[in-house]
């Protein structure tokens, strides 16, 4: 051992190719196949990679493509659906507007109906009842009476009301109504006599005339007189209906509950019943008849005319 050469200065010595492999054998093929293969893997690895984006691509725009339908589709849905929710408010709007008409319509023919029943004082009678007094101390009279009447009539109304029950609110603004309406087509009728302008003809006539000046708050012009059929025609009715409908309006505050509509309709019917007195009497002035040149007037029966009026509309039935 003693002129050998140390193994750790031994030189390295490359392995030959027939070495490399265990028995010395050449590389097999499929040596060859799997060094190809790991050759090919970053180029495999890109070709997936693009299939694979490739692919996300395509799905992403299918994916944007049916979101896009269903947008489309979610549009098209709520414009449907509005537009049924439109139509169905214009046809409630137009239900409520018909339903309001028939309404108002009923309770001007209720109007037209009652207004014939309300007794009415000749100016003989209302002399006699108040005597002493001139033609318009006894007109302050009567204006005081109905502003009365109807504060009541909205004092009732609106006590009521006192617990609000919305399915009678109708039912209460037309009994208010009906009231109101008698008792003022009274004081009109009696404010004629007074002045001395009552309107020719029966009891019929004469309540289609007090009417009109009812619902146009004017006194009636004996000077144009107007013919049965035309007063109640479709104008007068029309004009009935616009008073109602203001009067309703005016009304509504009566409904307020805990006795606050009690008070504010004793209010406004007094106001209300003044006012629409004073424009009569200012129309009834202009024309006043002094009553010791009033020609001699018949005497109003108001029972018997209307016990008449009453026969010739049951033969007029069929």
């Amino acid at each position: 051992m003693t002129g050998a050469t140390p193994f750790r200065k031994r030189p390295f010595r490359r392995k030959k190719a027939s070495e490399a492999q265990p028995g010395g054998s050449v590389p097999t093929d499929a040596t060859q196949a799997s060094a190809e293969s790991t050759a090919l893997v970053p180029s495999s690895h890109g070709e997936v990679s693009r299939r694979e984006d490739g692919d996300l691509s395509d799905a992403a725009g299918a994916h944007d493509g049916e979101r896009g339908l269903a947008a489309r589709l979610d549009g098209t849905k709520g414009s449907v659906t509005g537009t049924r929710r439109l139509a169905a408010l214009r046809q409630g709007v137009r239900r409520s507007g018909e339903g309001a008409k028939a309404a108002l319509g009923h309770l001007t023919d209720r109007v037209i109906e009652n207004a014939p029943r309300v007794p009415v004082r000749d100016l003989a009678t209302l002399r006699e009842q108040f005597p002493g007094l001139t033609a318009e101390q006894l007109a302050d009279k009567l204006v005081a009476g109905a502003a009365n009447g109807t504060s009541t009539v909205g004092a009732g109304v609106g006590m009521a009301a006192m617990m609000p029950v919305p399915p009678a609110m109708p039912a209460e603004l037309a009994a208010e109504i009906t009231g109101v309406a008698a008792i003022e087509l009274k004081l009109i009728a009696e404010l004629h006599e007074v002045y001395g302008q009552r309107p020719p003809g029966n009891l019929k006539q004469r309540t289609v005339a007090y009417l009109g000046s009812w619902a146009e708050e004017r006194g009636v012009d004996l000077t144009k007189p107007t013919t049965l059929n035309a007063a109640l025609g479709g104008q007068m009715k029309r004009e009935l209906r616009q008073q109602i409908m203001k009067r309703m309006v005016r009304n509504l505050p009566n409904l307020m509950p805990f006795m606050v509509g009690a008070a504010v309709g004793a209010v406004m019917n007094r106001r209300d019943t003044r006012k629409m007195a004073e424009h009569i009497r200012e129309d009834l002035r202009a024309k006043q008849v002094p009553w010791d040149a009033l020609p001699e007037l018949p005497p109003l029966d108001h029972a018997a005319e209307l016990k008449e009026l009453e026969k010739g509309r049951r033969e007029l039935d069929p």
